[in-house]
């Protein structure tokens, strides 16, 4: 095989290896593997990426970057070995310093005559992958409540079994709060509730909108605890789930699950609000929009808890890259919680504390990704090999994330101050962190 590393010989016909040579900058860090026999990086490489057939070559040259790779990934046309597809993990914190460099003029030239023009021309996504921001034009406007439903369908109306299988018996999609590594998820998920429900002063009888509820966990907590709750979700699936765990606890009395737009909630005067997990939905131009809402809902001296994924700083483009947008979050955007802080001050609630778990959101997603490597055929059988590799890509994507300070993950405590600027709050911190 030849090798090169600047000029390609460019009068011989390359191989996929040279290929991939010529567009990586620096030393491969694992063995690439193609279907034309050739193979480039080190022989002692724990992992490799194998391009079985030339439509993983399309995929590749036509997106190139995560997007690319990914439908290369779900579509089989390029595999992992080494690792399993529920958590690639491993090879992902290999691959996190990888680099692709733009060919010379003669090494496109030499590319295109390897590959063949066929090799170049576009072709049909996996059928995972959404529509692109500009095209999902037809579904609304950006944020608007028919485009938000269809975004959200796509993410969380996979399959309440497959959910099941991958967050465990809790059904909590947010990030856990741990006391230790040594917790359980489902002691640092417990956890995570009870400390947002402490954070927010609830007791019995009071009132508490819990705002992209998801299948109910918050719901049915502070139920559990005399606290009347509304919860509010676009997900169908998410809405009848939630609605059938609130009968069989008999918290009916107490609880509802309502499938609907939170902007559609008409009550008011709660002594609380809960957002675990929802403004990252929202969008950043939104945010005023968005707390001045949740502040109309509270009643003077309500709390108000916002649990959702920043940025390391306020200064990065909010949109997500191409692979989370296209697969996992289409219309996601995230901003550092400066920005999140601002704009909640800026509708007159007071930020009484704010805390970054990071740390645990990375715990939470290598345990979901075990429940998924353990429940794999399952999975697999439930949505499809594809969709169950999308998850287990993004989870392990995402913990590598969260580690590296990519993501950051904030809970923002706020207050609606009475017509007197008081608070009425205790001087110190009142929950046990």
């Amino acid at each position: 095989m030849t090798t090169f590393k600047t000029h390609p010989d460019t009068t011989a016909k390359l191989s996929i290896a040279d290929v991939v040579q010529t567009v990586v900058e620096g030393p491969l860090p694992l063995r690439v593997n193609a279907y034309d026999g050739s193979t480039v990086g080190p022989l002692d490489s724990a992992f490799a990426l194998d391009i079985v057939d030339p439509r993983g070559i399309n995929y590749l040259a036509t997106a190139p970057g995560d997007l690319g790779m990914a439908r290369a990934y779900v579509a089989g046309d390029m595999k992992a070995s080494g690792v399993h597809p529920g958590d690639p993990y491993e090879i992902l914190k290999v691959l996190q310093d990888l680099k692709f460099r733009r060919p010379a003029a003669r090494e496109l030239a030499a590319i295109t005559r390897a590959l063949g023009w066929e090799r170049l021309r576009p072709i049909a996504p996996p059928p995972q992958e959404t529509l692109p921001r500009w095209r999902r034009i037809a579904e609304g406007l950006r944020h608007s409540k028919t485009r938000d439903a269809e975004v959200i369908h796509h993410h969380y109306d996979v399959s309440n079994t497959f959910y099941e299988y991958v967050l465990g018996p809790s059904m909590a999609y947010t990030c856990a709060a741990y006391g230790d590594e040594n917790w359980t998820l489902e002691q640092a998920q417990e956890n995570k509730y009870r400390l947002v429900f402490d954070k927010l002063r609830l007791k019995e009888g009071d009132r508490l909108l819990d705002i992209g509820c998801g299948w109910g966990s918050m719901v049915r907590y502070a139920a559990r605890r005399g606290v009347k709750v509304i919860g509010a979700t676009l997900s169908k699936q998410q809405a009848e789930w939630a609605q059938k765990a609130i009968a069989e606890e008999g918290l009916s009395d107490l609880a509802e699950v309502r499938h609907s737009d939170y902007r559609d909630v008409a009550e008011t005067g709660f002594d609380a609000v809960s957002s675990i997990g929802l403004t990252e939905h929202i969008g950043v131009q939104n945010y005023p929009a968005y707390f001045g809402f949740i502040s109309s809902k509270l009643r003077d001296g309500g709390l108000f808890l916002n649990h959702c994924i920043t940025r390391p700083d306020n200064t990065r483009s909010s949109r997500a890259g191409g692979f989370i947008d296209r697969y996992v979050f289409p219309d996601g955007e995230l901003i550092g919680s400066g920005r999140i802080i601002t704009d909640i001050q800026n509708v007159g609630l007071e930020v009484r504390h704010e805390e970054n778990l990071r740390e645990h959101y990375a715990l939470t997603l290598a345990e979901w990704c075990t429940n998924l490597v353990d429940n794999w055929d399952a999975c697999v059988a439930e949505v499809g090999e594809g969709t169950a590799k999308v998850w287990g890509l993004y989870m392990a994507g995402s913990r590598l994330g969260f580690e590296r300070n990519v993501v950051q993950l904030h809970q923002v405590l706020g207050v609606k101050l009475d017509a007197n600027g008081a608070a009425n709050l205790p001087l110190r911190p009142w929950w046990d962190a």
